[in-house]
């Protein structure tokens, strides 16, 4: 078994206990708007989609930064974390990329206990 084929079972695994909680499959941007509601507390009936964006940016940042590339440098007025980039992104394809997210994401969920 190589890398890539752990790295697609355990998100398989992920997938799967996501769609036992929720009800459906999310896709990776929906698992980032959860990841980033999650982190900022922000919840609300109608979220615009630079909110939206806004959750997604906060949850790259959060998933990340224990691996050196973001930190947290304090919330605004308004509750939401701001973070400082560190170190650039290595260059990736777009595949490599995905990967990279989910295992960051898997990484997160581990350490979350979910």
């Amino acid at each position: 078994m190589n890398i890539a084929d752990d790295l697609q079972q355990r998100w398989w695994n992920l997938e799967a206990s996501l769609v036992e909680r929720f009800g459906k499959k999310p896709d990776l941007e929906t698992i980032l708007f959860l990841i980033g509601i999650q982190e900022t507390g922000f919840i609300k009936e109608k979220i615009t989609k630079e909110q939206k964006q806004d959750l997604m940016h906060v949850a790259v940042c959060s998933l990340l930064a224990p691996s050196g590339y973001y930190e947290l440098e304090g919330k605004d007025s308004d509750g939401w974390p701001h973070f400082k980039q560190l170190k650039p992104m290595p260059e990736m394809n777009m595949m490599e990329q995905e990967n990279f997210l989910k295992d960051h994401i898997l990484l997160y969920f581990q350490n979350s206990g979910e």
